[in-house]
């Protein structure tokens, strides 16, 4: 079935915050993937689901179930769209890798392994161009439709600031699931079985817990007010809510078929001053433990994405580069492919998830190793989020940096790449330095 994609740019600019707290902040099933509060190009998104689904309520595996549903539905040739429009959104979790790896299912996390809306309606934000514009499938702004772009046109024209963040407020005992000791152990059992040669690099992980309750919507304007990034996300579908500062892209496709991943390994604090923070981020550059540790996550990608991709249409295109963040520099690298002919990009995405950089390498092996050793679902974490476009294009980020919410609480996962050459202390500490700023949001000390 083929539809047409309608556009109605509106005359006003306004600001995302208070366009999500005028139309959805109080409601579930809604999505908003956010470009960052000073973003300056690139497009922010948000919308209503009209269709929600999980891993529970599909019949198999929750990615025959977008193929089918990509496959049904096409969106006109003249669309004019180079990023999402229409289509599903939400998130897959890291136990759906029983089902990409082929293994027995050792593990249920207490969230939806993988949920989604379809969201035929969105509001664009173009940062680039500072245009809102209205996107709708349809024939033609009439009946419903026209009903809907003039309610959510008067939402917009008298939204007001969006309110103060509120930070979340614990009730209960929060704790980290390994103390120092045991995760310190933990390291050191990776370390031994890359000795043994049963593994390259192991992405060692852990998961702090509160109890309380909170807004999500408020708890994500206080995290993307400390961590800005690229890749940041509210997601609400059904009791849980994902609130995310990703900066990671696991996996891309347009539809014309070019893949790309953007894997990031090797992580330094910012400095406290301009002198400091450069000689951290050269420090990054030079070091030989995380050159190699992003190195092997580099080869693991290449070889994923080789098993769906055109012979010798495999490139590294930019390799240990240094990205910036609030809290941290992290060395990032890119690989892109083209599509196999016959192939989808849904077949992509499951011959790369879950993304090396959260596993280790070789990939099977790797999660086995780890699996037995964090004895614990990892749930959303180390998952990946964003959107399947009814037109063929796929934007998926890293569930890291990020916070997940239901009504027991609230989660942060965080890891690091353990190899031969890594300082247990270091590690350690680097957890706790990915974690804090998430920590902060939720009251808590990392």
């Amino acid at each position: 079935m083929r539809l047409r994609k309608l556009r109605q740019p509106l005359e006003r600019w306004t600001d995302p915050a208070a366009a999500f707290a005028a139309l959805y902040s109080s409601d579930t099933d809604t999505v908003w993937l956010d470009s960052g509060r000073d973003a300056t190009d690139g497009k922010s998104f948000m919308g209503r689901a009209s269709r929600t689904v999980t891993s529970d309520t599909v019949d198999g595996s929750i990615l025959d179930f977008l193929r089918e549903e990509l496959a049904e539905v096409q969106l006109d040739a003249d669309s004019d769209s180079d990023s999402f429009s229409v289509g599903w959104l939400g998130w897959l979790g890291y136990e759906l890798r029983f089902d990409t790896l082929d293994l027995p299912r050792t593990r249920h996390s207490r969230y939806p392994e993988a949920a989604f809306l379809y969201v035929d309606r969105v509001i664009e934000f173009d940062h680039t161009t500072g245009v809102v514009s209205l996107v709708a499938l349809g024939t033609d702004w009439t009946g419903e439709l026209a009903d809907w772009r003039d309610s959510v046109t008067s939402a917009l024209e008298t939204a007001s600031a969006p309110p103060r963040p509120r930070r979340f407020k614990a009730t209960g005992a929060d704790y980290w699931r390994y103390s120092d000791d045991e995760y310190l152990r933990m390291i050191a059992a990776c370390q031994a079985a890359i000795a043994e040669g049963e593994a390259y690099q192991l992405c060692l992980t852990t998961e702090f817990r509160i109890e309380g309750t909170a807004d999500p919507f408020n708890t994500y304007l206080a995290l993307r007010a400390s961590s800005p990034s690229h890749h940041s996300a509210l997601l609400r579908i059904g009791e849980t809510a994902l609130l995310s500062a990703s900066p990671e892209v696991f996996l891309s496709v347009t539809p014309d078929g070019l893949i790309e991943s953007r894997p990031i390994k090797g992580t330094r604090s910012r400095g406290t001053d301009v002198e400091s923070d450069e000689a951290l981020r050269r420090e990054l550059v030079e070091s030989d433990k995380e050159r190699a540790e992003n190195l092997m996550i580099v080869d693991l990608m290449r070889n994923d994405i080789a098993r769906v991709s055109e012979i010798g249409s495999v490139e590294v295109t930019s390799l240990l580069a240094v990205e910036s963040y609030a809290q941290v520099h992290q060395l990032v690298s890119t690989v892109r492919g083209t599509l196999r002919s016959g192939l989808s990009g849904v077949d992509a995405v499951a011959a790369c998830f879950p993304a090396g950089s959260m596993t280790g390498a070789p990939k099977r092996n790797a999660t086995i190793i780890l699996d037995d050793l964090e004895q614990r679902p990892r749930g959303i974490y180390s998952g990946a989020f964003g959107y399947f476009g009814l037109d063929g294009r796929i934007d998926l980020a890293m569930v890291i940096r990020s916070i997940v919410m239901d009504p027991l609480g609230a989660t942060v996962g965080s890891g690091g790449g353990i190899t031969a050459l890594s300082d247990p202390l270091e590690e350690l500490a680097e957890v706790r330095l990915k974690a804090a700023a998430l920590l902060a949001v939720l009251g808590a000390d990392a």
